[in-house]
This record gives C-alpha cells, sequence and structure tokens, in this order.
C-alpha cells in the first residue's frame, strides 16, 4: 500500500501524548512534519526533539501563516477547532481533523468497532465492554480516551473488536468513524468553558452516531433520548423497567434487584462486584452494546460478574473509627459527583473544589441536601460551589490542601458516615491530574489511620 501522507505537510497542533501519537503514525505514512503548541514545555517535546529531530517545533501563540501552508492539520483533544487561527485555515481550505477521524480511515473494515461517550462513565462501560468481547472469545483493543491513542493501534494488526472511548473533544474532528454500536451513556454539564452551552456540548456528542451503526441510548436522559436517529436501530437502556422485549431495565422485586432485556431476567445485582445503582446502569448499556453484534449471553454475564471496575471511581480506602473513606476523584463534573452521593447508603461528608469548568453548581444542590451530612471545598472554585449550596443549609468548610480537608472532614463524620472525595471539578488547578489528586487523598487517609492507631493503640 503507498504511503498515504507522501510528501504532504502536516502540522499537528498540541504535544500531549496524542500529538505525539499523531507525529510517530504520520512520520511512518511519509508525511513533512511539523508540530505547534501553546505552551513553552508541552510534556512530548523531550520525546521529539531526542527521536525525531527533522520534526519542527513551534512553541507559543499559534501562527496563523503556519497553519494556513499546510496540506492537513491534525487537532489533539485539547486544541479547540474553534481557535481562530485554525478557523483561518479551514476557512482557506486546510482540512483540520483529529486522530479519531485518521483511525476510521485507515484501520481495517473487517474489525467490528464500538464507541462510548458520555458526560460520566465512559471509561467503565469501555472496559467492561472489552472484557465482555474477550469473554466471547474475540481478539479486543481498548483505546481511545482511556489511555492508549487510536493511532498505536494500527501498528498490530486488525483485532476481531475495536472498543473506543471518545470525548466531546475528539468527536469534534471526527466526521467516518463507522460503528457498529454506539452510544451516548448520559449529558450533564461539563467543558462548560468549551461549549456555548448544552445544546453545543449535546451536538458534539451526538457526532458519535454520525455514521450508522445501532443506538444505544438512555432513555432517562432528555439530550441523550433525543439523538434518535430515523432509519437507525435504536436499544434503549435505563434504571426503569423496559419498555420493549429488545429495550434494557431493572426489576426490583423481593429486596432484590434485577438487570432485565425485555422481560427477561439477565443477572442479580447481587452478584456483581461493582456497587451502586450508576453501575448497574453502566452493566446495562454494556450489554446493550455487546448484544448489538449478536454475542451470547453466557460469557457476556461471566465477565461481568468478574468485572472489579476501575480505580478512582467511589473505591474504597479505608474505615477509620467506623467511618468509610472512598476515593471517587475521577468523579470530575456534577453529575458524577451526584452519582457518587446517591450510589452510597450513609450519609456522606463530601469534599469538593477544583477547576470548575463553568459548570453551574447550584445543581449540585439537591444531591448535597438529600445525602450529605457537611461538605469540605477545596480549590479555585471553592467559593462558587459555596454560593451554589449556600440555601441547602448543609454545613460547610473551606480547606487549603487536601491533606487538611481529610482532617476536616473525619472531624465532621460520625459513626457509619462515609467521608467521599467526589470534587464534581478537574484537578489542574492544585494536581498533575486526577490520578494525581487521588494519590494525595489516599496518602492523607492511610496518614489519618496510623495517627488514629497511635492515639487508640
Amino acid at each position: 500500500m503507498p504511503l498515504a501522507f507522501k510528501d504532504k505537510k502536516v502540522l499537528v497542533l498540541g504535544l500531549g501524548d496524542t500529538g505525539l501519537s499523531a507525529l510517530r503514525w504520520l512520520q511512518g505514512q511519509g508525511a513533512v512534519l511539523s508540530v505547534a503548541d501553546t505552551r513553552e514545555a508541552p510534556p512530548s517535546l523531550p520525546v521529539v526533539m531526542q527521536q525525531m529531530p527533522e520534526v519542527a517545533v513551534h512553541l507559543g501563540a499559534l501562527d496563523a501563516n503556519l497553519l494556513a501552508s499546510q496540506d492537513l492539520l491534525v487537532l489533539s483533544p485539547g486544541v479547540p477547532l474553534a481557535d481562530p487561527a485554525i478557523q483561518q485555515a479551514v476557512a482557506n481550505g486546510v482540512e483540520a481533523i483529529g486522530d479519531v477521524e485518521l483511525f476510521a480511515r485507515y484501520r481495517s473494515a473487517e474489525s467490528k468497532l464500538f464507541a462510548v461517550t458520555g458526560a460520566n462513565g465512559k471509561s467503565t462501560v469501555t472496559t467492561l465492554v472489552g472484557e465482555m468481547c474477550r469473554a466471547a472469545g474475540l481478539s479486543t483493543v481498548v483505546a481511545g480516551n482511556i489511555g492508549i491513542p487510536v493511532l498505536d493501534t494500527l501498528s498490530d494488526g486488525a483485532p476481531d473488536v475495536y472498543v473506543l472511548e471518545l470525548s466531546s473533544f475528539q468527536l469534534e474532528t471526527t466526521h467516518t468513524l463507522k460503528t457498529d454500536a454506539a452510544t451516548v451513556l448520559n449529558l450533564s454539564e461539563d467543558h462548560m468553558d468549551r461549549y456555548n452551552g448544552m445544546a453545543d456540548y449535546a451536538a458534539a456528542k451526538a457526532r458519535i452516531f454520525q455514521s450508522g451503526g445501532v443506538q444505544v441510548l438512555n432513555r432517562q436522559d432528555e439530550w441523550g433520548a433525543a439523538m434518535a436517529l430515523a432509519g437507525h436501530p435504536v436499544v434503549t437502556f435505563g434504571s426503569d423497567a423496559a419498555p420493549s422485549a429488545s429495550d434494557f431495565g431493572l426489576q426490583h422485586e423481593g429486596g432484590k434487584t434485577w438487570l432485565m432485556q425485555g422481560t427477561n431476567r439477565l443477572i442479580e445485582t447481587g452478584e456483581l462486584k461493582i456497587a451502586g445503582l450508576h453501575n448497574a446502569v453502566n452493566a446495562l448499556a454494556a450489554l446493550a452494546l455487546c448484544r448489538a453484534i449478536g454475542l451470547e449471553y453466557a460469557p457476556l454475564l461471566n465477565a461481568l460478574r468478574s468485572f472489579k471496575g476501575l480505580p478512582h471511581r467511589v473505591e474504597w480506602v479505608a474505615d477509620i473509627d467506623g467511618i468509610a473513606f472512598y476515593d471517587d476523584s475521577k468523579g470530575t463534573n456534577i453529575g458524577a459527583t451526584c452519582a457518587a452521593l446517591s450510589g452510597l447508603p450513609q450519609k456522606v461528608v463530601l469534599i469538593a473544589g477544583g477547576d470548575g469548568k463553568g459548570q453551574d453548581f447550584t445543581q449540585l444542590a439537591a444531591a448535597v441536601q438529600q445525602h450529605a451530612r457537611s461538605v469540605v471545598l477545596i480549590g479555585r472554585d471553592a467559593p462558587r460551589i459555596a454560593d451554589a449550596l449556600a440555601a441547602t443549609g448543609v454545613a460547610m468548610f473551606h480547606a487549603d490542601t487536601l491533606e487538611a480537608a481529610v482532617s476536616k472532614a473525619f472531624e465532621a463524620a460520625q459513626a457509619g458516615d462515609a467521608v467521599l472525595l467526589s470534587p464534581a471539578c478537574a484537578s489542574f488547578d492544585m494536581f498533575r491530574n486526577y490520578a494525581h489528586r487521588a494519590e494525595v487523598f489516599c496518602a492523607a487517609v492511610h496518614a489519618l489511620a496510623d495517627r488514629r492507631q497511635e492515639v487508640t493503640g
């Protein structure tokens, strides 16, 4: 096969993991490469300087003339398509796409493909679908927003199935991705610093359905349910009863809850290692996707029984003096924190705050009022969250560090309560990323446990 980009001038925008992946793949395709990043020290710069010295590097403000001189722009997810310099280049006839679009054009069409997006639960459902496919005997590649850039998978040969987690940012620059089944799990305010309201955000998510395949829709999500396209097969899921034989839902009977397709009982939630109503709904979405390509139930349910979930998603850390500590550092928006609060059976002392990404925190108030004993706020947008929650009457405290927040939360909690780190915010104002935030939280909890043992020992 001839090299796809032989002697074409391609500029990669953004030099993180995705940008580095795109550079490597395009280099193998014979492109004349350059890279631009508005940061003075992007994370992958040392690798490019050492391993790709022929790549021209441009740091600082984007140069409109540079962009306009290219044959193709490849945008990393963090680079908005709406940037004026990019829009000017597009107006002058330069194509601007992302790595997922390159993947869509050059992947093997023989492989089945699932695509998963949503405000919350993407990584859980993507990972679970991958586990289900493997249990069904299919060679499976899980990639995308979950950690492995999609272009890195093209050198490994075609698997039976690709399972892709896609963010709204990735979907903005994706046009021809053909899926066998795709889902928008749910929508709640997120990335409002990038989008002009929920309709704009929902439109980006809905792009996952633009090239056919079975639509797996959350019938209880107003925005998602409205994405059904005429002439496309649709299967729905939700926490209510399934409305038809092809749909997925829950049945509550005799103190037990069953996952259902139509009126058929599939598995009781007590058999699952992942807890909470939101995870039962995630499991329904994963089952709906896998059944859309005709996989048999037995291996799917076996995979579901053994699935332990992902780290930093309402993950138990420790019990100290009868108080349970949970890490939900991946809860980076309001919807995730509401789900975490409602998924725990006990009263909660919530630790929240950080970079709020322009969200309206009044939408957190009802869940806090119903489930929280008190709230400890950290980070840049703590004052905004405090104002939004003032009317709840729930006690609020402020802490300058996460370590101090853990101590304050322990003091505010009563035996039988839970202390939950679920920030409803991004982490970058105080931490490298959500995983670093989780590390600091867990270290603070274990240090508290050691101190308490010394006191009571």
